[in-house]
C-alpha cells in the first residue's frame, strides 16, 4: 500500500473573508473552490486549506484529510469502520482517531 498523504487541513475561522486573502496574498494561495455554505477552499497545488466556520465548535485546526488508496485498509489498520462524510466536499469518509479528533479519507483526492 502506497503511503497515505495529507491533503487537506480544515481551519475554523471567525472570518473566512480575511483569512483567504492573507493566505492567498501570503503564500501565493489559490481558491478552488466556494462551499454552499461559505466554505473557503484554497491550495497550494499539492496541500489544500479549507476555511469553514462555525461558532459551535472551537477555533483553529478542525480536521485535515489523508488521501488513501484504500479507505478498507485504513479501516483494518485503525480497528475501525469509516463512516460516511456527508460534511465534506471532498472526503468521502471519515474516521475518528485515538482521541476522537476527526481524520477524512479520500480516495479520490483534493482538487488541486
Amino acid at each position: 500500500m502506497e503511503r497515505p498523504r495529507i491533503r487537506h487541513v480544515a481551519l475554523n475561522v471567525k472570518d473566512r473573508e480575511k483569512e483567504a486573502e492573507y493566505y492567498k496574498r501570503v503564500f501565493g494561495m489559490e481558491e478552488k473552490h466556494r462551499g454552499p455554505n461559505g466554505t473557503v477552499y484554497l491550495s497550494d497545488g499539492h496541500v489544500g486549506v479549507a476555511l469553514i466556520s462555525n461558532s459551535e465548535q472551537p477555533w483553529g485546526i478542525n480536521h485535515f484529510g489523508f488521501q488513501v488508496e484504500s479507505i478498507n485498509q485504513i479501516e483494518e489498520m485503525a480497528e475501525t469502520t469509516a463512516v460516511a462524510n456527508s460534511n465534506a466536499a471532498v472526503g468521502e469518509s471519515m474516521i475518528f482517531d485515538a482521541e476522537g479528533y476527526r481524520v477524512d479519507l479520500s480516495v479520490e483526492g483534493w482538487p488541486v
